[in-house]
């Protein structure tokens, strides 16, 4: 029997992670008590493999993570969004029911290099921008690692056959 941790709640365990394209710039609107804001706006993103074929999904931002969406980020950015997959159900014309996925963004971070729009926003905005124009420096422990090297076994052959 699978046990859950109710201390860790439903969305530790959906989250998801995503580099888009925005194809589509956020679109801001309003609850229905004209309290908090919405913003939505499409984008897509390929597989990991060079065959997988462009799928586009909707983003949603909630509160100000909203108004930053539509104050930031416009058609052509590239971005990485951080949140929780959610489905909803359109009612169609022709009389059929349509499933679609949404992300549901808790973070966005931009990929200046990438980018057409700067991002003036920070971490305590909930959107971490990443200035290109600064260097970063790590303290001498934090200093990122190397890719390895592969040197061929002297005189042994590789025990594992694949």
């Amino acid at each position: 029997m699978l046990m859950i941790n109710d201390s860790l709640g439903v969305d530790s365990m959906n989250s998801c992670v995503l580099m888009i394209k925005v194809i589509r710039p956020p679109e801001l609107r309003y609850t229905q008590d004209d309290k908090t804001p919405i913003a939505q706006m499409l984008a897509e993103f390929t597989g990991r493999r060079p065959e997988a074929s462009t799928s586009t999904i909707k983003v949603i931002g909630w509160g100000s993570l909203a108004t930053q969406m539509q104050n930031t980020y416009k058609e052509g950015d590239c971005l990485i969004i951080e949140g929780r997959l959610s489905m909803s159900t359109l009612d169609r014309p022709e009389g059929f029911k349509e499933k679609r996925v949404e992300l549901v963004a808790s973070h966005i971070y931009p990929l200046d290099s990438y980018s057409t729009s700067p991002s003036p926003f920070t971490s305590e905005d909930n959107v971490v921008s990443r200035d290109s124009s600064q260097s970063s420096t790590y303290p001498e422990s934090d200093q990122p690692f190397p890719t390895p090297t592969l040197t061929p076994l002297h005189g042994e052959e590789d025990p594992i056959p694949f």
